[in-house]
């Protein structure tokens, strides 16, 4: 069993370096850069030498471009600002050693980094991903901008956590829910999905509750309650955009590859 590890970027010199450590043990590292304006190629092509350029279009159509230039069937996924911990890369290094794997995906837990803390509830642990799998029976796909690897196959679990260190402020998250929600409205646009005022009313509070109570987000502290408020208007301004698209008869979605 070999492994392709890869990763998608674009201007990610503040963490590339770290995630491509992470899978230095694996049989090929590529980068599919999206012509990014800083250093992160430079520093890529410290850990490799296949760091390919390639205009960006949507994350889905990214991924399987990406997976074409993959040496081996196996593909492990990160992105920029994920890592490997130690225990993961011991599992993922003991199953290529292996033999044939019995299945035919495998996800992890992933860990986030928010607000100067693991969180380690409100929905967001242990936020399953199918991050290794055979390529030719997997497919990215989904609704923008949350598209994910669809397995043709079994899929099963592996031990220990890779760590996410998402937003690093508040100011970058609004920014990046604002870019998302402008894809996921268009997306629904395009599905031929409604959206009524009424669930702009209703579907925000249940989100918070759900969040901050079921999930127990309020175990989170502080970060808990932020995350609680964000999902709640993360669904409030995709709704909201969808409306507003319907109402014009436009589609105004950012389509860049920021």
């Amino acid at each position: 069993m070999k492994i392709s590890a890869r990763i998608n970027t674009f201007n990610e010199e503040d963490n590339i370096g770290a995630a491509l450590e992470s899978v230095a043990w694996a049989d090929e590292i590529l980068v599919v850069d999206s012509f990014s304006t800083d250093n992160t190629a430079a520093i890529a092509r410290r850990y490799t030498d296949r760091v390919i350029q390639h205009e960006f279009a949507s994350h889905g159509a990214q991924h399987n471009y990406a997976d074409t230039l993959c040496s081996y069937d196996w593909v492990l996924v990160l992105d920029a600002d994920e890592r490997l911990t130690p225990e993961l890369a011991a599992a993922l290094q003991r199953l290529r050693e292996g033999g044939e794997p019995a299945a035919d995906g495998y996800r992890m837990a992933r860990r986030a980094w928010y607000l100067g803390r693991w969180i380690r509830h409100s929905g967001w642990y242990p936020d399953w991903q199918t991050r290794l799998y055979r390529r030719a029976v997997t497919r990215w796909d989904g609704e923008p901008p949350h598209e994910a690897p669809k397995v043709k196959g079994t899929v099963a679990t592996l031990p220990g956590d890779m760590l996410h260190y998402t937003r690093r402020n508040l100011h970058e998250h609004a920014a990046i829910m604002n870019y998302y929600t402008d894809l996921a409205s268009a997306a629904r646009r395009r599905q031929g999905r409604r959206v009524s005022p009424w669930q702009l009313v209703l579907t925000p509070p249940w989100i918070f509750f759900r969040s901050l109570v079921l999930k127990q987000g309020f175990r989170d502290g502080w970060p808990g309650l932020v995350i609680a408020y964000f999902a709640a208007h993360y669904v409030l301004l995709k709704q909201a955009k969808q409306l507003e698209a319907e109402r014009n008869g436009g589609n105004k979605a950012n389509q860049t590859g920021v």
